[in-house]
């Protein structure tokens, strides 16, 4: 218990982590962003695969592959109606957020009701990692999470400076954002923990978000600046370093 106790301070932790550097470095390229972004892509990537989705097979019994392929689209379909209720990051910044009525206070909580309901999948699928029984793995699963959490963290603070949001307001918006993802751990560890019936659905349910957040969100962003061959590279070296550490930590 321990061990997810921090992991879930970690994963919060990495959104204030990214805040921090977004206050010292206001000017960050976004080549830079999107090369940091694309490693943290890759590393989810294989870890939905290597993580949550093969041991969904594994623990499915009979009926393993239809429950992992149900779970994976269960949980992809869960973030497209979210992202139809709540626009995610990349439509909120820039013009958007200075363009939205209003006064400070409601753009910030434009900004904590996106990115949070956006990141407690994320949580989640983190806390179901450790259903596995698998530690290893689940801090590897937790460990990616967190690094698309340091840009993410870091791109949200010059647009709310930019509109007018006082910076104590703005780092107590990302501190919000990193408190839903420790919920969100916590959440899918108790869980898989109340009932290990729902392990196959849940490991392939967190897989299918992860995909989609790649796939939809990450893999765009990273690939809308101009530096789409080094994002690729980016990505297949954050894939390779997982598939490394889970050969050497399996």
């Amino acid at each position: 218990m321990d061990v997810v106790i921090l992991t879930a301070l970690g994963v919060g932790g990495a959104t204030l982590i990214g805040a921090i550097l977004g206050f010292l470095f206001k000017d960050i390229s976004h080549k830079f962003s999107d090369i940091v972004l694309s490693f943290a892509a890759g590393i989810m990537l294989a870890a939905s695969v290597l993580g949550l989705i093969l041991p969904s097979l594994e623990y499915g019994g009979k009926l393993g592959l239809l429950v992992t392929v149900v779970g994976i689209f269960a949980g992809a379909l869960a973030l497209n109606v979210i992202d139809k209720i709540v626009p995610h990051l990349h439509r909120l910044v820039g013009s958007d957020i200075e363009s939205h009525p209003g006064s400070g206070l409601s753009k910030v909580l434009l900004f904590v009701t996106a990115i949070a309901i956006h990141n407690l999948p994320e949580g989640i699928a983190a806390g179901v990692g450790f259903g596995s029984g698998d530690t290893s793995q689940a801090l590897l699963i937790a460990g990616g999470i967190a690094l698309q959490n340091i840009p993410e963290g870091m791109v949200i603070i010059g647009p709310m400076l930019a509109s007018g949001v006082s910076p104590k307001r703005t780092f107590i918006a990302a501190a919000l954002t990193g408190v839903v993802e420790v919920i969100g751990t916590f959440i899918g560890f108790f869980a898989v923990s109340v009932s290990q019936i729902i392990l196959p659905f849940a490991l392939s349910f967190a897989g299918g978000t992860m995909l989609y957040v790649i796939s939809d969100e990450m893999i765009p962003e990273t690939h809308a600046h101009g530096g789409e061959r080094g994002a690729t590279y980016s990505l297949l070296v954050g894939f390779c370093v997982m598939l490394v550490s889970d050969v050497l930590l399996g």
